[in-house]
């Protein structure tokens, strides 16, 4: 009898729809733990985000990091309320600390057009759309934030950094994610997305870029100024593979890529380290629809796929992977009879309508 693996997951239910979009990722690993066996997630909430910076003054609880390094993976649902910011009048952001303290480099943005999902292109290529957005999520733009400086009233600056450790780390990542896909039926295609032609920092990036795809001659390499793939992203989506750049870069395109499959409450994201990662929906915390059952969970859903195969890769554990391959061809399916459609969508599929369909679906396959 094979013996069941056990996995440590950190749960951060977070503000406004997050607990409810975690509840309903949870119940499809449950079901994809019961369908396959061999592999067992043990649950630990951590308390953090908007909510719990108002009620206490502290944007994560005692203690929070230390657990979260001892987990295999961290499991997060939205942080965030738009009325409740810090004394510099920043939101409440504990999960860019997390990126920060763990190292997560690696920003995993797909964006894969389901059947009968809403589509914002007419032309019939844009059922083909299934690209990655690979952002560096440690550094770039981003790297300032809590660092800038203000000048009296006239002035202010923010630092953009990029580093050659971390971004040979970057691109090894998405080569190899690319080879993965590959394997799968995809094009096998990196495009590195930057600023070279105006910014020293980029044609940095870009130089790193040209040294890494040495590597991975099987590969295909290709090149984008990000204002040109901003235009390319509408004009011929269904072309790209993975489009690996820089933080600020990354965190903008992804969400362009979003809305050409649907809409924000589709987009998955994994954020991946040497020796952690956190998984999350894309979208913010929707404090609008909180109890009204409204909420699209399929962002966390497909999070909660990335975290299997993650894992599974890490760990090589072929039942995790097999569950994610699953999970990923139940919605494709679910979509394609209109077993669901969710309210987000112009449906009548509320969170837990969706994900009732889901975990129906995974015990019949």
């Amino acid at each position: 009898m094979q013996k069941t693996r056990q996995f440590g997951i950190s749960v951060i239910e977070g503000d406004g729809i997050g607990p409810d979009v975690v509840q309903a990722a949870v119940a499809v690993l449950d079901a994809l733990q019961a369908r396959f066996g061999g592999f067992a997630l043990r649950y630990e909430p951590v308390i953090a985000g908007a909510r719990y910076y108002r009620e206490t003054g502290l944007e994560i609880e005692s203690g929070a990091f230390e657990r979260l390094a001892g987990s295999d993976a961290i499991l997060l649902g939205a942080i965030g309320l738009p009325d409740v910011r810090r004394p510099d009048g920043t939101e409440i952001s504990p999960h860019l600390e997390v990126r920060d303290r763990f190292g997560l480099y690696a920003g995993v943005r797909p964006a894969k057009a389901y059947p009968n999902a809403p589509r914002r292109l007419l032309d019939e290529r844009a059922a083909g759309i299934d690209l990655v957005v690979l952002r560096e999520s440690t550094e770039g733009l981003f790297f300032t934030q809590g660092r800038g400086e203000i000048s009296g009233d006239a002035e202010a600056r923010e630092t953009l950094r990029i580093t050659r450790p971390t971004s040979e780390k970057l691109f090894d990542f998405a080569f190899r994610l690319a080879r993965r896909r590959k394997a799968r039926g995809g094009r096998g295609l990196v495009t590195c997305v930057d600023k070279a032609n105006v910014f020293r920092a980029f044609a940095f990036f870009r130089k790193i870029f040209d040294e890494r795809r040495a590597a991975f001659a099987d590969i295909d390499a290709g090149y984008a100024y990000v204002d040109a793939m901003a235009l390319d992203l509408i004009r011929h989506p269904w072309d790209f593979d993975v489009l690996v750049t820089e933080n600020m870069f990354g965190d903008i395109l992804s969400d362009l890529t979003a809305a050409l499959v649907g809409g924000m409450g589709i987009a998955s994201c994994g954020e991946i380290g040497d020796a952690h990662a956190l998984f999350q929906p894309a979208h913010g915390s929707a404090p609008d629809i909180v109890g009204q059952d409204r909420a699209n969970p399929l962002a966390t859903i497909l999070s909660a796929g990335l975290m299997l195969d993650y894992l599974g890769e890490r760990h090589d554990e072929p039942l995790m992977l097999e569950a994610a391959q699953l999970l990923d061809r139940v919605v494709t399916d679910g979509f394609a009879e209109r077993d669901f459609l969710p309210v987000e969508f112009g449906g009548r599929d509320g969170t837990r309508a969706v994900t009732r369909a889901i975990v129906a679906r995974i015990a019949r396959y």
